[in-house]
């Protein structure tokens, strides 16, 4: 439980926690057969970055990139002889 007794405001909203709030997330609203409200936070992508969560080999890339960053196995490039 994060909240408890929270009642709507006169244009009935309810406020979230501030706990609950992060930067850049937005919210699908559902409710269930028990008429319990479920929150599912979302997160956007600009349109131009799409191209790579519909690519399945670069994102695999990516995430080995990442995976290799975190422990340490990285190596420096000189742009310059690119």
């Amino acid at each position: 439980m994060v909240a408890a007794s929270v009642k709507p405001d006169a244009k009935k909203r309810v406020v979230l926690p501030k706990a609950l709030v992060e930067e850049g997330i937005t919210y699908h609203i559902y409710t269930n057969k028990f008429g319990q409200i479920v929150l599912d936070p979302q997160v956007t992508i600009p349109a131009s970055e799409l191209w790579l969560f519909k690519n399945p080999a670069a994102l695999a890339s990516v995430k080995r990139g990442l995976a290799d960053a975190a422990q340490g196995k990285i190596s420096k490039v000189d742009l310059g002889a690119l």
